[in-house]
């Protein structure tokens, strides 16, 4: 089983590129199998959860050609099933995302119910209640969603719970619904508004995206378009608290400063120097940060996908810090990974209480998920000694080229898939 191995007590300084953005890749990738003509599709993050939903649509009978590492072009009018079978969810929950086009485009389909990180329950309730709202027949057996309908009709939808997914699920069945379609408490994240962009540009009619409100007006079919992916907002904060917690100097490129607002506004509140550019950010750390408090909150509040990255921050700033984190309750499974690494973090219920800390300690740790992965590595990369991250295929579930980008920075990390390269790598390092 591959892992990383760190040898840690690193600043990091430099530049670094970031990829187009996961979520919204998934959800426009989806997008482009309602239309029956070609859709070109760039700026793709090279992944693993892209690379599984790929393989997803090719399943279904989608052609799918790949220009290069960061480019696809999708032709739907070849899709031969509606089914998508567990072997592709239980990689990926954003395979669900196939329900709401092939359900828009084809008024079918069958789709294993999702897996993905456990880092708590994520229910599919609203997707469904978007979906009968749009009158569909939807029926869940034998772990598969059933959705069939004779036509598509538009409707007013208030979910009961701000979701993404449902978000972008109802919004793609929704565009080519007969007549107008009106969601209401809906998710405003950039990949929301990233994935309506890329219907309209496909020939939808969607207005709203990014507010609380999204209206629809259905059309008769999509037609070719291309779009380019916007930049990852989660991989940009994960780099920026990289530099806070190195003590570094990292301009993030290739990003929308805008996106970025909540993470910005805590670096700068922990003492962090932060200069904004066009398309990029530069974060300064410091000798000395303060303690704050964070909530995770649907955008454009603090984004759960960030609370790990940002409570690493914390253990080693001054003062007691408080994290509440209130999406996911098995967001904290890193603490005690963390906690072994010389943190003083105590979790009640869904908050964290973070005593800060001088130093971590590098020793063995297991990434629980994606972006507590991220963040244990990033710890090994400031702790002494050395660290090794075991279970990284969640990490590259997320992260392109992740310890590449970081070795550019400095990071002295390697992966190995055997106990002899890690003593290799040691072995180097210290000579």
């Amino acid at each position: 089983m591959e892992k990383y191995v760190i040898k840690g007590d690193t600043s990091l300084k430099g530049e670094v590129e970031i990829s187009g953005a996961k979520n919204a890749a998934l959800g426009i990738l989806a997008a482009a199998i309602m239309a029956d003509e070609e859709v070109t599709v760039d700026n793709l993050p090279d992944v693993n959860d892209i690379n599984v939903l790929i393989q997803a649509i090719e399943g279904i009978g989608a052609t799918v050609k790949r220009v290069d590492r960061h480019t696809v072009i999708i032709d739907g009018s070849t899709i031969e099933s509606t089914r998508v079978d567990y072997e592709y969810i239980r990689k990926i929950r954003a395979s669900y995302y196939l329900l709401g086009a092939l359900i828009g485009k084809m008024h079918q389909a069958q789709v294993a119910l999702p897996g993905g990180c456990d880092i708590g329950s994520r229910p599919i309730d609203q997707h469904i209640k978007g979906f009968i709202a749009l009158g569909a027949n939807v029926d869940i057996k034998n772990g598969m969603v059933y959705a069939n309908a004779e036509e598509l009709t538009g409707n007013h939808i208030f979910f009961d719970v701000v979701s993404v997914g449902a978000t972008i699920n109802v919004m793609m069945a929704a565009a080519l619904a007969k007549g107008s379609t009106i969601l209401e408490n809906v998710a405003k994240e950039p990949h929301i508004v990233d994935v309506a962009n890329m219907l309209n540009s496909m020939g939808a009619n969607i207005k709203g995206a990014g507010t609380d409100v999204i209206r629809i007006k259905g059309v008769e079919k999509l037609h070719k378009a291309e779009y380019s992916v916007i930049p990852d907002q989660i991989e940009a904060g994960t780099f920026m608290c990289a530099a806070a917690i190195t003590k570094g100097d990292i301009t993030v490129k290739n990003v929308i400063p805008k996106h970025l607002e909540c993470i910005t506004a805590k670096l700068l509140e922990i003492g962090c120097r932060v200069v904004e550019y066009d398309d990029a950010v530069r974060i300064i750390g410091v000798d000395e940060m303060k303690a704050a408090r964070i909530k995770t909150l649907p955008y454009p509040g603090f984004p759960t996908d960030m609370q790990p990255q940002m409570s690493v921050a914390l253990a080693l700033a001054g003062g007691t810090s408080v994290v509440i984190e209130s999406i996911f309750e098995n967001r904290f499974r890193y603490i005690d990974e963390l906690n072994r690494m010389g943190s003083k973090i105590k979790v009640e219920g869904n908050t964290a209480i973070i005593t800060g800390i001088e130093k971590f300690e590098g020793t063995q740790v297991s990434a629980p998920d994606l972006r507590a992965g991220a963040a244990l590595v990033i710890a090994g990369i400031a702790a002494t000694g050395y660290t090794t991250v075991d279970e990284i295929q969640y990490i590259q579930r997320g992260y392109e080229d992740f310890e590449g980008k970081l070795r550019k920075l400095g990071a002295v990390i390697e992966r190995v898939d055997a106990d002899y390269d890690e003593q290799k790598f040691k072995f180097r390092a210290v000579n």
